[in-house]
């Protein structure tokens, strides 16, 4: 059995930057909305579990990046600084005449700690979970990524098929066991869709997964980063899959060195996917953060 909502969201659809976005909203339509940014392959609906969570009937906007869920693909490869834009578009529809609060995971949580610092007068509040960056890269680096990305025009990558949702949920199970069978089943839902042949295929334009040619840059981050005025809470998974890959560069002090008004936390039990796995938990660290920050 899924996951049944408690708090069902309205759909609706904006353009963005001349691209079709599929937006959700919960909460009263009439307060500014917090604006939640999925992660990458993820979805604005597996934000589900963490709005059921709060204790408050919070406004909350969240929307599908381009290429990802129900919004428009552009079947060519991904630029990063085209969420920031998208999100800048957004805010610009939303939120014309006062900053913005941000929750953000993962590569949303990316966008909304660049952008914090970017756009620094734009921003009210970040709420960034697991969204600490890339490993640093070398230059020497740069002509083996090249050759892959040709490599990859040539013959891309693709997303797996599968039989059925409930094949896909398994398979998610299977790969995190901190997700409860009903939830994976509702990510399933959330992340497939039936394809003409009966099978079902990941809702992701397949370019997502093409490499980026151009390295990662973590020195830019780390300058745009410390631009951030806005307070900052940064949640990790105390099981995280992804932070201990960065050493030195994912440690709290790292971190409290580069913003200046940050707070952290981390929750036991959790991995990356924090908002799938303990969202009561999540909920209980996160609302009275933002009702002390960002007033909801």
């Amino acid at each position: 059995m899924s996951y049944q909502p408690r708090r069902v969201p309205r759909t609706g659809e904006c353009t963005l930057r001349g691209l079709r976005h599929r937006v959700l909203r919960w909460g009263p339509a009439d307060a500014p909305p917090l604006v939640f940014l999925h992660g990458w392959a993820d979805a604005a609906a597996t934000y589900q579990f963490l709005v059921d969570a709060f204790r408050a009937d919070l406004p909350i906007l969240a929307l599908d990046w381009r290429g990802f869920g129900e919004s428009a693909w552009t079947h060519a490869p991904y630029w990063f600084p085209d969420y920031l834009a998208d999100l800048e578009a957004l805010l610009d529809t939303v939120s014309p005449g006062a900053p913005a609060t941000l929750v953000g995971h993962s590569m949303g949580g990316n966008v909304a700690a660049l952008y914090g610092g970017i756009r620094p007068e734009r921003v009210r509040a970040v709420v960034n979970l697991e969204g600490f960056g890339l490993k640093r890269t070398a230059a020497e680096e740069a002509p083996a990524r090249y050759r892959r990305w040709l490599d990859e025009l040539k013959a891309p990558p693709a997303f797996g098929r599968y039989r059925s949702q409930a094949e896909f949920a398994t398979m998610l199970a299977r790969r995190n066991t901190r997700l409860t069978p009903e939830r994976a089943r509702f990510v399933a839902e959330c992340w497939t869709r039936a394809a003409a042949d009966g099978q079902f295929e990941v809702r992701a334009d397949p370019a997502h997964k093409l490499v980026n040619p151009v390295l990662y840059r973590r020195e830019e981050a780390e300058a745009c980063w410390r631009e951030c005025r806005a307070p900052v809470l940064m949640v990790f998974g105390a099981e995280s899959e992804f932070r201990g890959l960065l050493g030195p560069d994912g440690t709290d002090a790292y971190f409290a060195a580069l913003y200046p008004n940050a707070t952290f936390a981390t929750l036991p039990g959790a991995g990356h996917m924090l908002h799938h796995e303990v969202p009561e938990a999540l909920a209980r660290l996160v609302e009275p953060w933002l009702e002390r920050h960002a007033g909801a």
